[in-house]
């Protein structure tokens, strides 16, 4: 019987567990157009209006709806509907959980860069030398 695995300080997966799952890469936040909208949503607290949502995501009314019914249905938006001087107005805000899931997507990001980072240059520097022979270096 193998010994259970030492408890981690972190919340990072063990290499036994798929050190590069990326498991914390929420499928709803991570489609472009959702990240945008949430991105979007996280630089304005309190909240935009669906034009002003549009035009920043670049996304078209249908696209915007259907995505944000995406991100209602998971509890990461709250949308209201009013009107304005007769004009209907939707704004969209992130909920308290929205906020919440997007920073530990963002956490998560972080460690898919810190790891490119740390394989990229020797990859890169690999090829260089199979290119240019030993004793070559970067400026």
């Amino acid at each position: 019987m193998t010994p259970p695995e030492p408890t981690r300080h972190d919340d990072r997966p063990s290499e036994s567990t798929g050190r590069f799952a990326y498991d914390g890469l929420d499928r709803v936040i991570h489609e472009k157009a959702r990240l945008g909208i949430i991105t979007s949503l996280a630089a304005h607290p309190e909240g935009l209006i669906f034009a002003e949502l549009k035009e920043l995501c670049a996304l078209t009314d249908g696209n915007l709806s259907r995505h944000l019914q995406v991100l209602e249905d998971a509890e990461l938006v709250e949308i209201w509907k009013k009107t304005h001087g007769n004009r209907p107005q939707t704004l969209v805000r992130l909920t308290e959980l929205g906020r919440q899931r997007f920073l530990e997507y963002i956490e998560v990001l972080e460690r898919v860069v810190a790891d490119a980072l740390h394989a990229v240059p020797a990859e890169r520097d690999t090829a260089a030398k199979k290119r240019f022979g030993t004793g070559w270096s970067p400026a």
